[in-house]
Formats: C-alpha cells, structure tokens, sequence
C-alpha cells in the first residue's frame, strides 16, 4: 500500500518534492535533506498532507 506524498521546505514552506511511500514500514510523517530550489541551498523538507 505505497501513497503518494508532498515534502515541503522547512525554511520557505514551498512543497518541492512528491513522493511514495509504504505506510506500513514508515507511519510516521517523513523528513529528510533536500535541495530547495526558492532558497538556494539543501534544507529539511517535512512530509505534508
């Protein structure tokens, strides 16, 4: 069961990124570093609805 999911930047609050993820192995929300193209520079992006 993979759902579709957005990542935002932390700094600006722009979404970036979508993404899959199994909801099974990872229920909580995800976060990882990423390149954010309105900042210039890799920032955490958080999983958003």
């Amino acid at each position: 069961m993979r759902t579709r999911i957005t990542l935002a930047c932390t700094e600006c609050k722009n979404r970036n990124y979508d993404t899959k993820k199994d909801k099974k192995l990872h229920p909580d929300r995800m976060e990882t570093k990423k390149y954010c193209r309105f900042c210039r520079k890799h920032t955490l992006h958080k999983e958003t609805k």
